[in-house]
């Protein structure tokens, strides 16, 4: 027993204290390569610097970022999440060009970048970043007018001759036969915007020329209307199929601030969308976009999330969705179905459209009296067996979701 009482960690092989230093911090980490010469060279380990956030690690200055990418960035870097300074009174630069570009030659695997609270008008295209990065979240950031903008400078430096010669146009063939980017590209397929004010219809329609963008989140961006909306989505042209024609995923939602002039850009979806097959509508966008979810004929999955919704409102657009094969309600409170006033010896036979549409999509199954007592309480049994009458091969999804108590 007393050779137990002697172990203290140099004892522990070193895979162990690597999974023990794992479920530090950052700045934990950084504190214990300090304490010896072998944590100094364990701290060092790529398993540590997978998953970087320095988030909870208030005020990170440019000074930190290079000791970081320095001495402990490097090829096993994946994810990295940075809180930048426009809310900080330090102010000052955050990130800089060539910060950025040797993150791009040390970390050639970083594929997600998160920046919570950074100002990039000092950067004057989102080209400085890492080019292998496939996922980009931005929240609460500040961005300049020609952020996203896609340029070819090796396009613009060739000369007539190169241009117009048989081996320039045979490389570009084969390279878009392959489906490649050019080196200057954006091989983005996932973009994630939360309340980013900055964020225009003009951001929207230089999103057009990024070639990989399958995915597009954008939450709580009001200066986005209904007509940028519209002329980004992908449509038939004269040359093909033009916009965001690869997107397959889009969110939409307003859940933020109040004293912002509600723009309603969901009704930008009335023009159609083509190969958008998963759609996502929150908050104050719910009800404009169900209104032009029908025209959408390539939809198979909707998600709606954060709202207030009413039986006869999802039905009733539902029924033009013959297609959707996922529906999912998350935070939704639905509204208790409104009991007219009974009649003697009628059961309710003046009672609106409401229960005539829910009872024609249930198929009759709302005639069961001990059915309508549970309807009366929760709507959602009730909606359930009209969603499956109306989209038999849909699958229905409910997550935290209430009903609202009516005070009568």
């Amino acid at each position: 027993m007393d050779e137990y009482k002697a172990c203290n960690l140099d004892y522990f092989p070193e895979n162990i204290l690597i999974d023990v230093l794992s479920f530090l911090s950052v700045r934990e980490v950084v504190r214990a390569g300090r304490v010896c010469k072998r944590w100094k060279r364990l701290v060092k380990d790529q398993k540590l610097w997978r998953l970087v956030d320095l988030t909870a690690w208030k005020g990170v200055t440019s000074r930190i970022l290079w000791l970081l990418l320095r001495q402990y960035l490097g090829c096993g870097l994946r994810c990295l999440r940075l809180r930048g300074l426009l809310l900080s009174a330090r102010g000052g630069t955050f990130l800089s060009e060539s910060w950025l570009k040797a993150l791009s030659t040390k970390c050639p695997r970083l594929s997600k970048l998160y920046l919570l609270h950074a100002d990039l008008r000092g950067l004057p295209s989102c080209q400085l970043l890492p080019p292998s990065l496939q996922v980009l979240e931005l929240r609460g950031c500040e961005l300049p007018r020609e952020f996203f903008n896609q340029t070819s400078p090796a396009r613009s430096q060739e000369t007539p001759e190169a241009t117009s010669s048989v081996g320039a146009q045979q490389k570009r063939r084969d390279q878009k036969g392959k489906g490649q980017a050019s080196p200057s590209g954006i091989g983005i397929d996932t973009l994630v915007l939360n309340n980013v004010p900055s964020f225009t219809d003009q951001h929207l329609q230089s999103l057009t020329t990024w070639e990989r963008l399958s995915r597009l989140e954008l939450r709580d961006t009001f200066r986005v209307t209904a007509n940028g909306l519209r002329s980004s989505a992908a449509k038939e042209a004269v040359c093909g199929v033009e916009g965001l024609s690869r997107l397959k995923f889009l969110e939409i939602g307003i859940t933020g601030r109040q004293g912002y002039q509600l723009q309603m850009a969901s009704l930008g979806l009335g023009a159609g969308w083509l190969g958008l097959e998963e759609l996502s509508l929150g908050g104050k966008e719910v009800g404009p976009g169900l209104l032009c979810a029908s025209r959408l004929k390539d939809l198979k999955g909707l998600c709606l999330w954060a709202c207030t919704l009413s039986k006869m409102q999802i039905v009733r657009s539902c029924r033009m969705l013959r297609g959707l094969r996922r529906l999912e309600f998350l935070d939704v409170i639905f509204q208790p179905p409104q009991c007219p006033p009974v009649v003697e010896g009628e059961g309710g036979g003046g009672g609106g459209g409401e229960e005539q549409d829910n009872d024609e999509a249930a198929g009759g199954d709302n005639s069961n009296d001990e059915n309508r007592t549970l309807d009366a309480n929760d709507p959602i049994p009730s909606l359930r067996r009209s969603l499956a009458a109306l989209l038999p091969s849909c699958s229905v999804v409910f997550t935290n979701c209430s009903v609202q108590i009516n005070p009568d």
